[in-house]
């Protein structure tokens, strides 16, 4: 039977630090490769951090990456088993930022767009059957609003690569411990728990980290007969 590999893109963020410790307490993986443009501070024996340029990610080698950091001989098992695809891998995608943090358009979208797409390729090109990603409740690629229009065209390219499987998720509005604050989204939190707990618009009630990490944890382990499937918040609740 064949190891199963997860890769993880943006697991410095919210739902991504959620996925990382997920992945950690299931047995069915045996490595969970971190790629990022810094290391974090986060230690694990199933744990690999791979510094990244995302400009460049075509270019990375996976196998003499992971060689580098193979001083002891531990991760001699999985280097043959990547080399001789002999493993199953399992991408998870949970990179985003804001137009604020990205500091343009133009930015947000090469971060929220262009890396995702190009994150699913390179995973594609490593053997990865699954792609799990984190969208966004409203997305749309004929919306007027500019980050669902964004996050509707990024799930419309990922339905071009050819996976075994692809899930899209789209949370509502995310709660947990960002380690910083948005004043918007504080106020947006607190308004959609109020209209939710009024029964209004349930579809937008808000949605924890963990929540989302363990619906993509479920599909991922769950036999489909679908090539793609979006789950919506409501599913994840």
């Amino acid at each position: 039977m064949n190891q199963k590999i997860a890769f993880v893109s943006g697991a410095s963020g919210l739902v991504g630090m959620q996925i990382l410790h997920q992945l950690f307490q299931e047995p069915s993986y045996s490595y969970v490769i971190s790629l990022g443009r810094r290391e974090l501070a986060l230690k694990h024996h199933k744990l690999i951090q791979l510094k990244v340029d995302f400009d460049k990610l075509h270019l990375l080698h996976l196998t003499e990456k992971i060689r580098d950091q193979n001083r002891g001989g531990d991760y001699h098992a999985l280097i043959q088993g990547l080399d001789g695809k002999h493993v199953e891998i399992h991408a998870f995608c949970s990179l985003g930022t804001t137009i604020k943090d990205a500091g343009s358009k133009e930015k947000f979208r090469q971060i929220d767009h262009d890396y995702v797409v190009d994150f699913a390729n390179w995973s594609l090109q490593q053997g990865a059957t699954k792609f799990l990603y984190v969208s966004a409740l409203g997305a749309d690629p004929r919306s007027s609003i500019f980050y669902n229009k964004v996050k509707g065209e990024v799930e419309e390219d990922l339905k071009l690569i050819p996976f075994d499987y692809l899930g899209i998720f789209q949370p509502s509005v995310l709660l947990g411990n960002r380690g910083k604050t948005r004043l918007g989204e504080e106020i947006g939190k607190i308004a959609m728990q109020v209209v939710t707990f009024l029964g209004i618009m349930k579809k937008y009630k808000p949605i924890y980290d963990h929540q989302v990490a363990k619906a993509m944890l479920r599909s991922a382990l769950s036999p489909s007969d679908k090539n793609v499937q979006t789950i919506v918040n409501l599913e994840m609740l």
